[in-house]
């Protein structure tokens, strides 16, 4: 059976069923079973929930989670959403960094493709950061990439600092296409 893990609204209106104590010292404040109460969620969704409140420390912020599923600990539910949280920043920065604004299939094999192409080259580029001690952020070396994809510029020359990339300065040194 699938489960879910979601944030919960501020303003959702539901009534606590059941409660089961948790131990405050990991960041949990309360584990309780609901029902949802609003005459259209109720009758979208009839059944109990599991409602989880986890305060954390890092971020400075009481979080509320709602979830179908009421066998793990609540400490595991909350480590799924912040696990889940994570995922979904990691494919903001892909979406944002990496230009991927539209899959150019629909198929399963198609999005895979372009998703795996995708990560392979952020991997390249932490890569090339990593060996070559580049300082800048990953984000100016996909742009310095993108803007000298075609010219014969050595790799440090393009990322180092000192020399800006600007369309009146660059060299233009174009890859000859027939010799």
């Amino acid at each position: 059976m699938a489960f879910f893990v979601t944030r919960a609204k501020r303003n959702l209106d539901y009534a606590r069923r059941d409660y089961r104590l948790v131990d405050k010292s990991t960041g949990l404040r309360s584990d309780s079973t609901i029902v949802v109460c609003g005459p259209k969620s109720a009758g979208l969704y009839p059944d109990s929930l599991r409602r989880v409140t986890y305060y954390a420390a890092d971020l400075d912020k009481r979080q509320v989670f709602l979830t179908n599923n009421f066998t793990l600990p609540a400490l595991t539910i909350a480590e799924l959403y912040r696990c889940r949280w994570q995922v979904e920043l990691f494919f903001k920065w892909l979406k944002q960094n990496l230009r991927i604004k539209a899959f150019y299939g629909t198929s399963d094999n198609a999005v895979k493709t372009q998703i795996w192409i995708a990560v392979s080259m952020y991997v390249l580029v932490a890569i090339v950061k990593k060996e070559l001690k580049i300082e800048r952020s990953l984000g100016e070396i996909l742009q310095i990439l993108s803007i000298s994809l075609f010219e014969k510029t050595p790799l440090l020359q393009a990322f180092s600092q000192d020399s800006s990339m600007t369309e009146n300065d660059a060299v233009h040194n174009p890859l000859p296409l027939f010799n």
